[in-house]
């Protein structure tokens, strides 16, 4: 698992979730297409209907196109066609992960032999879910979305109970994601909190909070991945179209060649060419005699900067000159002495 932001590269997650609409042609479409994109791991979820919910539970704000168990039972996938799934990341060169939302889930992507766990917003005070992932002795990511620093407290440690191969993600549950609820903040405060790495699952419809996460340090970046935001479901509307999720991986690449680059100011041979080219020399605005007193009325600064520079402008001043000194030429060294 990626430990930092700032040095090892960014772990960069597709999150295809629902997306697929139960159809696994388009499901392994978008693992293609999230490879194609830059991503490092492409995330589902799965999803066992009477494992996890109620037959009369609520739908979300943002999607009634149909009630809730009757969608994860319309969209779920067999144990099978998972495999199936699994396999195509595998042939492409992409991680694949899927969130449980039950402990039946947990197993089954464990008998898949996924390499870690992504356990989701609304899943961090299910403690037996996550008692069931942590005996697996699999990395995992925690995403943070609902859930209050106590609840988060109790989710660290009964992960930790097991082992202390885990990652923290920020995330605000609100779809889409306003800039101002983002919560950059958390992610230094979660670092201090648990001395563990974190990351932003982000729901913004654009690509700058996670540049900016990226730029704080962030391990790892979810982003929702569709093919347009046009489809049916609940994720779709939401999401990233492949364009826009290819700009989301060039940009993380972009930031952390930044971060791992840093730049001397003090290295100025690097940029000898541009300061005599746009920098500027004291230049005399008049015909200075030998013998003259320098005075500010005398002087002016003008290109290239191969001269005295301007810095030196103030100290030069009541110095006396050695030799005449032409109109626009450079003041140089050899033309003075102490008055």
């Amino acid at each position: 698992m990626t430990t930092s932001g700032a040095h090892n590269k960014v772990n960069i997650i597709a999150e295809v979730g629902s997306v697929h609409d139960g159809s696994l042609g388009n499901a392994l479409c978008l693992i293609r297409v999230a490879a194609e994109c830059g991503a490092d791991a492409v995330k589902f979820q799965t999803h066992i209907a009477a494992a996890e919910t109620l037959p009369d539970a609520p739908c979300p704000p943002y999607f009634k196109g149909e009630p809730r168990y009757a969608y994860f039972e319309r969209t779920g996938f067999s144990p099978e066609q998972w495999a199936q799934l699994k396999a195509e990341c595998e042939t492409v060169g992409i991680e694949f992960l899927s969130s449980p939302f039950s402990e039946e889930a947990v197993a089954l992507l464990d008998k898949l032999g996924v390499a870690r766990y992504k356990v989701p917003s609304g899943e961090i005070t299910n403690i037996p879910l996550l008692d069931a992932v942590g005996r697996t002795g699999k990395p995992v990511l925690l995403s943070s979305g609902m859930s209050t620093w106590l609840e988060l407290d109790e989710a660290v440690a009964t992960i930790r109970a097991y082992h202390s191969r885990l990652a923290l993600l920020q995330c605000t549950t609100q779809y889409p994601c306003p800039p101002e609820r983002v919560g950059l903040n958390v992610l230094a405060e979660m670092r201090a909190r648990y001395d563990l790495p974190v990351g932003l699952s982000d729901h913004t419809l654009t690509n700058e909070a996670a540049f900016a996460a990226v730029a704080l340090g962030a391990a790892v970046i979810e982003k929702h991945l569709t093919f347009s935001r046009r489809m049916y479901g609940s994720d779709a509307p939401h999401s990233l179209e492949p364009a826009e999720f290819a700009d989301l991986a060039r940009g993380v690449r972009a930031v952390e060649a930044m971060l791992r680059s840093p730049v001397d100011k003090d290295a100025v041979n690097e940029l000898a060419t541009m300061k005599r080219t746009f920098e500027k020399s004291i230049v005399a605005l008049v015909d200075i005699p030998v013998g003259s007193v320098l005075a500010a009325d005398m002087l002016g600064m003008r290109k290239p900067g191969t001269g005295l520079p301007g810095r030196r402008f103030k100290e030069i001043l009541g110095r006396r000159t050695t030799s005449p000194i032409a109109k626009g030429a450079m003041i140089r060294e050899d033309d003075l002495t102490d008055a």
